[in-house]
C-alpha cells in the first residue's frame, strides 16, 4: 500500500509513562522467579519497567498520552501545527479497560473531544502500525481530516507474576500521534505500508481463556489460562522472518535502499530479535532506535513511545527516511515508511491521568458537545 499524493502527516506526538519503575530483581522477587538478572539482560535486553500501580487503567495512560499530543501538535506553526480539533479516535490495545465497551469513546469524552467517532483496534504488539495504516487511508480518502491514534496498554494486569517467560518482559505505557493532511514530502508524512496476518499461530500469543471461546463461567482450558501466555522460542522465529519481509516491502514500494535508512523503529519486544531483523535489512547499528532497556516490551505502545523519546531528544532530523516494523499476536505484522515528523512532546513522558470515578449520587454530566464533521465517503479530486 503505497501513499501517493495526499497522505497523512504526523503533526503531534506525546507519551505517558506510570511513575512506578521495576528492576529485574523487583520483578524476581515479586514472582519468585527462578532467573537472575544477567540471565534477563542477555536474553531479552532488558535491565527496567515501569509499572500501572493498582487503580490506574489503559485508558488513565491513554487519556494522558492523548493530551500531550494534542499540545504537542498546538506548539508548530501552521501549516504544520494543528488547525482542527481531532475529529477520529483510534486506541491501538489488547488490555482495554472492560471487554465491553470498547475503551475509545470514554478517553475521547475524558479529553472533551465530543461526539467524534472513536473505536478500539486489537492488533497486540502490531496494533500501533495497524491503526496508523487505517488513519492514513481514512485521511487519504476524505472521511477525516485529524485522526489521534493512541496506543496504549497495561500487560501488568493480564501476566502471571510467576511466569519466567512474560513476568519480565512487558512494561506498561501509551503513545498518541495526531495526523492531518499532507503532501508526501512533508516532515511526518506517511509513504507506505505493508501489513499481514496468519491465523494459523494464533495459540503462540494468548489468553486461551475468559473469552467466547471458554467463557469463565464454564471450565477453562488450564489452571492459568486466564494469564498472557507466549511461546518464546517459536515467536521469536515468526517475528524475525515477519518483520524482515514486510519491511523489505515497505522499502520497496517506497524506492528506498535499507542502507538509506535514516532511523529504524522496530517493536520493542527483545533486543536480539531488534538486531536480528536490523541486520537482515542491512541497516546499521548507529541508525537502529530502542528504549527496551529501560522500558521492556510495551505492547501496542512501543513503537510510539521510542518516536516520542527520540523526537524529545532530537536524535533524528525531520524529514529523515524513517522505517517502522511490528510483529504481535494473531499472529499480526505491519511495517510503514515515513518522513521523520517535526513535532515533538514538550515534555518528558507524562504520569496517567487518574480514573475518573463520580460518587454514586452524582449527576448525570452534561451532554457532549457534538462536535461530528460530515465526511463524504467518495475521495475527492485532490487525492486521486
Amino acid at each position: 500500500m503505497r501513499f501517493d499524493g495526499l497522505t497523512a502527516v504526523v503533526t503531534g506526538i506525546g507519551a505517558c509513562l506510570p511513575e512506578q519503575a521495576l528492576s529485574n530483581d523487583d520483578i524476581i522477587s515479586a514472582g519468585a522467579l527462578q532467573t537472575d538478572d544477567e540471565w534477563i539482560r542477555t536474553r531479552t535486553g532488558i535491565v527496567d519497567r515501569r509499572r500501572a500501580r493498582a487503580g490506574t487503567s489503559t485508558g488513565d495512560l491513554a487519556v494522558a498520552a492523548g493530551r500531550e499530543a494534542l499540545r504537542s501538535a498546538a506548539a508548530l506553526p501552521p501549516p504544520s501545527g494543528a488547525q482542527l480539533p481531532p475529529d477520529l479516535l483510534i486506541l491501538a490495545t489488547s488490555t482495554p479497560d472492560h471487554p465491553c465497551p470498547a475503551t475509545a469513546p470514554h478517553i475521547a469524552q475524558r479529553l472533551g473531544l465530543g461526539t467524534i467517532p472513536a473505536f478500539d483496534l486489537s492488533a497486540v504488539c502490531s496494533g500501533f502500525l495497524y491503526a496508523l495504516i487505517t488513519a492514513a487511508a481514512l485521511v487519504r480518502g476524505g472521511t477525516c481530516s485529524a485522526p489521534l491514534v493512541i496506543a496504549a496498554d497495561t500487560y501488568s494486569t493480564i501476566l502471571d507474576p510467576h511466569d519466567r517467560e512474560t513476568a519480565p518482559i512487558f512494561g506498561d505505557g501509551a503513545a498518541a500521534v495526531l495526523l492531518r493532511p499532507g503532501p508526501p514530502d512533508s516532515p511526518g508524512a506517511v509513504l507506505a505500508a505493508d501489513f499481514g496476518s496468519d491465523g494459523g499461530g494464533h495459540h503462540l500469543i494468548a489468553i486461551p481463556g475468559g473469552g467466547s471461546r471458554h467463557p469463565r463461567h464454564l471450565p477453562q482450558p488450564g489452571p492459568r489460562s486466564d494469564y498472557f501466555g507466549m511461546r518464546g522460542r517459536e515467536v521469536y522465529a515468526h517475528a524475525v522472518r515477519r518483520m524482515t519481509q514486510s519491511a523489505r516491502s515497505a522499502l520497496q514500494q517506497t524506492g528506498w535502499a535499507a542502507d538509506g535508512v535514516e532511523a529504524f523503529i522496530g517493536h520493542q519486544a527483545n533486543q536480539r530479535i531488534l538486531d536480528s531483523v536490523a541486520e537482515r535489512l542491512g541497516i546499521p547499528p548507529p541508525r537502529v532506535i530502542s528504549n527496551i532497556r529501560h522500558l521492556g516490551n510495551t505492547a501496542a505502545a512501543s513503537i510510539p513511545l521510542a518516536m516520542a523519546e527520540a523526537a524529545a531528544a532530537g536524535a533524528v532530523s525531520p524529514g529523515a527516511r524513517t522505517l517502522l516494523t511490528a510483529f504481535g499476536g494473531g499472529l499480526t505484522w505491519a511495517s510503514i515508511t515515513l518522513n521523520w515528523p517535526a513535532a515533538a512532546p514538550l515534555t518528558r513522558p507524562v504520569p496517567p491521568d487518574p480514573s475518573p470515578v463520580p460518587a454514586p449520587d452524582a449527576p448525570a454530566p452534561a451532554p457532549a458537545p457534538d462536535r461530528t464533521r460530515n465526511h463524504s465517503w467518495t475521495p475527492s479530486s485532490s487525492t486521486s
